[in-house]
């Protein structure tokens, strides 16, 4: 299983990740970072349980979706979409200080062992 990553190289899934497929999505960049914020990514395809995933936008989205975990700026930041959708929302509550990029495998890791529930 490969994971889509910035830039920079491919990562080794973590085991919370196991159950998750990988989004084939290369298109949607990460957002750009602050001064010295070192903008980077990883991307996750998932399915929520039955209560979905309640977003600061649209309130909860259902079915397949993609998350994404981005670090810019010392923080991370969750965010999902419909799979291969244009719009990206803003997890509830999915936003963190983070003050090293080393992090954000175990931040994205355990993101998608909370949300990835397909099973209900």
């Amino acid at each position: 299983m490969s994971e889509q990553v910035g830039p920079e190289a491919g990562t080794t899934p973590t085991p919370a990740q196991a159950g998750a497929a990988d989004s084939a999505d290369d298109a949607v960049p990460a957002p750009a970072g602050g001064a010295g914020g070192g903008a980077e990514s990883r991307t996750a395809d998932i399915v929520p349980g039955p209560g979905g995933v309640m977003t600061d936008e649209v309130g909860v989205v259902t079915g397949e979706l993609t998350l994404r975990t981005e670090f810019a700026s010392g923080q991370v930041t969750l965010r999902v979409q419909y799979r291969e959708a244009d719009e990206w929302y803003t997890v509830t509550g999915g936003r963190v200080a983070l003050p090293d990029v080393a992090g954000l495998d175990a931040v994205h890791g355990v993101a998608v062992g909370l949300l990835h529930r397909p099973e209900g």
